[in-house]
């Protein structure tokens, strides 16, 4: 097989990716290791900033978004059971977030793809990267027991934080910068709608939790819990009692309680990996970098890194100049470290280190009062999370 972007991971990037490529005639092959099932079902991220919603309407994947998806424009921070919301369109000149899950995404762009797109192809194992400085490089893969090749002129690896791409970068040429938090998040998917109409993210000294949603009658909520900690441990009821109290406010707010559908544990931490270009290959999402949850930032990085691509090879299929394409890294990398540390300050904000001191505390909570009482730093909080521009 050949074509001119080998595209390996079938994510909401490869997905993405492959469409723009296709909107700009330039022809691409997609490898996804799981079946499609798997992939429309697999739960991840759920808030789309402004500039992922404007990219997907203007590729052509926006209208279900726009039909079913749930503008939000704020969210409300709590801390000593005080609420505050945060305006969105009032700071930020009227940009917004989108909650439309990834699976639903994810949907979106297979169907594209499968109706307009190049091949797509599930269970399709990418087994290595070759001659990636060549100017022909190729993806190795394994479809149905038999081992395939896949010549390319560029490689895109979007196969996530444990795929092969990253691996054909050699160590002498990598750099790592990596945090693990000693805490994650215990995420349940309930059958009720949500208590809130906005995104609730919550300081105690219990520990963080946020209140979230998929849609209008299923709500997604998490608790800060132990690092390494097992979702068995947790019954339903001991769950619903601990999101209680740390949402709990002077006011007399109460949560909504239902059935909890699934329920499990996510890791905590910040991981990129430098340079995220190695000749003909290019890293981009989770195969190049990692943010804790806590400020929404996973996908919509992604989606960066594939604009950007996007962007410099139809650039040079135009005109004939690799400029765009040689300042990839730099170009992605920049957005990527404003995401790392706006990641890091909220979740350093927000959640309790087992080893926090009262002094550690206190800081919490006069940096959350700063926010709440200064519109700069408000302003500064709204226009991270409504999103960094790409490019």
């Amino acid at each position: 097989m050949r074509t001119t972007v080998g595209i390996i991971g079938a994510g909401p990037a490869g997905l993405l990716l492959a469409r723009l490529l296709h909107n700009s005639g330039i022809d691409s092959v997609v490898l996804e290791s799981r079946d499609r099932a798997y992939v429309e079902r697999r739960q991840r991220a759920g808030i789309l900033e402004q500039g992922t919603v404007d990219v997907l309407r203007a590729a052509g994947a926006g209208e279900r978004m726009d039909r079913e998806g749930l503008r939000h424009d704020g969210i409300e921070l709590r801390f000593d059971r005080r609420r505050h919301r945060v305006d969105f369109p009032a700071l930020t000149g009227g940009r917004s977030v989108m909650v439309y899950a990834q699976t639903e995404v994810c949907k979106d762009l297979i169907a594209l793809q499968l109706k307009e797109g190049g091949p797509l192809l599930f269970k399709a194992e990418a087994l290595a990267v070759e001659d990636a400085q060549s100017d022909r490089p190729r993806v190795r893969f394994r479809q149905e027991g038999s081992e395939g090749v896949l010549e390319c002129e560029y490689v895109v690896g979007c196969d996530g934080f444990w795929g092969v791409a990253r691996k054909a970068v050699p160590a002498s040429l990598s750099r790592v910068f990596e945090r693990m938090y000693p805490f994650g998040w215990l995420g349940v998917l309930a059958d009720v709608p949500p208590s809130h109409d906005e995104l609730v993210y919550a300081r105690h000294d219990r520990g963080f939790a946020l209140l979230s949603m998929r849609s209008t009658s299923v709500s997604r909520l998490y608790l800060q819990v132990p690092d390494g900690t097992d979702a068995e441990e947790w019954d339903d009821d001991d769950i619903w009692a601990e999101l209680e109290r740390r949402f709990e406010t002077a006011d007399g707010w109460r949560l909504r309680r239902g059935p909890i559908t699934q329920k499990s544990v996510t890791p905590m931490r910040s991981f990129v990996h430098e340079p995220m270009r190695h000749g003909r290959l290019f890293l981009a999402g989770d195969a190049a970098h990692i943010v804790p949850p806590t400020g929404a930032k996973g996908l919509n990085l992604a989606v960066g890194d594939v604009v950007t691509f996007a962007r410099a090879l139809t650039h040079q299929q135009k005109t004939g100049s690799a400029e765009l394409l040689d300042a990839y890294s730099e170009t992605c990398l920049r957005r990527v470290w404003q995401a790392e540390r706006f990641s890091y300050d909220m979740t350093t904000l927000l959640h309790k280190a087992p080893d926090a001191t009262d002094f550690e505390d206190r800081l919490q909570l006069a940096r959350l009062d700063r926010i709440v009482t200064s519109r700069a730093a408000e302003t500064d909080l709204a226009e991270a999370y409504t999103g960094f521009p790409i490019g």
